[in-house]
């Protein structure tokens, strides 16, 4: 049986890749009670980064939107993979989004909404969430953005 959040991702056209492993020495998600942690997920598609550089240098705010749109995407592959059923996500808690941009680039909030526009689509209510969108002087593989999340999980 399909999710009603894979359903709402058909309407969509997205189709969930398959979660990324880690690049490093951490693990791509933890549960903990109620409580599923996703490690940051880049703009990454086809097993490659999609988009690269800095906001306010070689990239404007539409490329950011899109990368942080692939990041969302990816959440939403690794909650799934966590939960093997995202009927289970009760609701997104908070996203935190890192934009590799100059120190003059001051649009950190849209290009974040790029990821909070497509959640919200994607999950309806549940997809509402509280956020962060910070600045980096540069992201793992010179990506133009990096999302982490927290969703609350029924049991």
């Amino acid at each position: 049986m399909t999710s009603s959040i894979e359903a709402r991702l058909k309407e969509l056209g997205i189709t969930l890749p398959e979660a990324a492993a880690p690049a490093a020495n951490y693990v791509p998600f933890v549960q903990t009670g109620n409580q599923l942690f996703i490690s940051g997920q880049l703009p990454m598609a086809d097993g490659a980064i999609q988009v690269t550089g800095k906001l306010g240098d070689d990239l404007g705010v539409e490329d950011g939107k899109r990368a942080a749109k692939l990041c969302a995407v990816n959440l939403l592959a690794q909650a799934k993979a966590a939960t093997r059923d995202l009927d289970r996500i009760v609701r997104l808690v908070k996203i935190v989004g890192f934009v590799n941009s100059t120190g003059a680039f001051a649009d950190q909030p849209q290009v974040i909404n790029g990821a909070s526009d497509f959640l919200v689509d994607a999950m309806g209510d549940k997809g509402r969430h509280a956020r962060s969108a910070v600045s980096a002087a540069s992201l793992p593989f010179g990506a133009a953005v990096e999302i982490e999340a927290i969703f609350e999980i029924a049991p």
